[in-house]
């Protein structure tokens, strides 16, 4: 279990607690135990997990830091001596204002985003830049027409929604099953086309890229919403990228666009004024009213993030989490079964059978309901493939990842 450190108070050093003693609090300088409840002399943080524990592997919305979420219930009812909660704000206070740019502030800072792009703080999910990144890019050339790679689930409905608004052209062979990536000798890229599209990780079958595609000069698009900030990216390479807070970065409700400064007003006449990248960009993603309390939290993850070393301290802690199961999975002689290659193997979500490689559904039952005896919730597969799924995003711990890894080897002993 993560013993998240407890924030400390001003001046003081930072005091950490238990195990896991790499995360530091979403805010330095804060006292969580305001507004808590623990019994004298115990710290809030400490009280908090040793009354809580479950470890959440769900696919999204997944696992928040405890020290956000602390942080989060100490300024619920007034935040920052507003006398308000951030629930209740206007979104065009000043408050507001100083909430959203500091968002952004953060994510500039993290991902390094160049001068020339602009950070959107928009609603409707992943699912909702499915239609937004062709209504707005698909014009960018005459000939109406973009490249997609179909590596799973989510890029495959991706596709398909832009077909409403252009030609798709998917770029390589049809897969029989999504559980690698086509070599990009195999690729076939339209010179013509207004943009390449491809998903960086695909939650569904745990497919994830370890290379960055070349288009040979066509505006590049991701939709990195299960592994955005889990790793570096040079943000340079891409027109548009664009992610879900729900996995890695807070909680449902807001979708982070980083676009491109000259693809803006490029969109189609048919386009919804709020899907509009220009007009959400010149008002401050505040056009209309925005998802303020899912921006607040994003913001508290994002100085989490920050605090705890940035995307390259993410991206050794993830490899070594996923590293953790894939081993044991490896060494199971066949007992657990992941269908993916090896070469495109997920960080963030690993999937499994369990008893063969097609699953027993006796002995996958069993597991899953041996793990949330032990307190591991959210394991089951996406119900189109079936079997085991454990999501390790950020605020996954190696604590929590050991807890599994554990029962795994015990599970496999028992059973084989």
């Amino acid at each position: 279990m993560l013993l998240a450190s407890k924030p400390t108070s001003a001046g003081g050093g930072e005091q950490r607690h238990g195990r896991n003693s790499g995360f530091h609090s979403a805010e330095s300088g804060r006292d969580s135990r305001q507004g808590q409840h623990p019994p004298a002399g115990v710290s809030s943080v400490l009280y908090i997990m040793e009354h809580k524990q479950t470890i959440n592997f769900g696919a999204g919305p997944a696992k928040l830091p405890p020290s956000v979420l602390l942080q989060a219930q100490n300024e619920l009812l007034n935040y920052s001596g507003t006398g308000i909660s951030v629930l209740e704000m206007s979104h065009r206070s000043s408050d507001f204002n100083k909430i959203i740019n500091k968002t952004e502030s953060l994510l500039r800072e993290l991902l390094n985003i160049p001068d020339n792009y602009k950070v959107l703080f928009l609603q409707g999910g992943g699912s909702g830049q499915f239609s937004s990144v062709p209504l707005n890019l698909i014009g960018l050339k005459e000939d109406r027409c973009a490249d997609y790679l179909v590596t799973g689930t989510w890029s495959a409905k991706a596709a398909k929604e832009a077909e409403k608004y252009g030609k798709v052209n998917v770029v390589h062979p049809k897969l029989d099953s999504y559980t690698k990536i086509p070599d990009p000798s195999s690729w076939t890229l339209n010179p013509s086309a207004s943009y390449v599209y491809y998903c960086s990780n695909e939650t569904v079958h745990g497919v994830e890229y370890n290379f960055t595609p070349e288009t040979n000069g066509v505006v590049l698009v991701s939709d990195m919403s299960s592994n955005f900030l889990s790793r570096p990216v040079d943000v340079s390479k891409f027109g548009l990228i664009f992610a879900g807070a729900q996995k890695n970065v807070g909680c449902a409700g807001v979708t982070v666009v980083i676009v491109r400064e000259d693809l803006l007003g490029h969109a189609l006449k048919e386009c919804p004024i709020v899907l509009d990248y220009k007009v959400q960009a010149e008002m401050n993603s505040l056009y209309n009213t925005p998802p303020c309390f899912s921006i607040y939290i994003m913001s508290l993850v994002l100085e989490w993030i920050k605090n705890n070393g940035g995307s390259a301290a993410m991206e050794m802690l993830n490899k070594q989490k996923s590293s953790m199961i894939y081993d044991i999975i490896n060494a199971s002689n066949g007992f657990y079964v992941c269908p993916v290659d090896t070469a495109c193997r997920s960080r963030m979500n690993v999937p499994f059978r369990v008893g063969k490689k097609e699953g027993n559904e006796a002995l996958e039952k069993e597991f899953l309901d041996g793990a949330s005896k032990r307190g591991m919730i959210s394991l089951k597969g996406h119900r189109s493939v079936g079997g085991i799924r454990a999501s390790l995003y950020n605020a996954v711990t190696l604590e929590d990842t050991k807890a599994l890894a554990e029962y795994m080897k015990e599970f496999v002993k028992e059973h084989q």
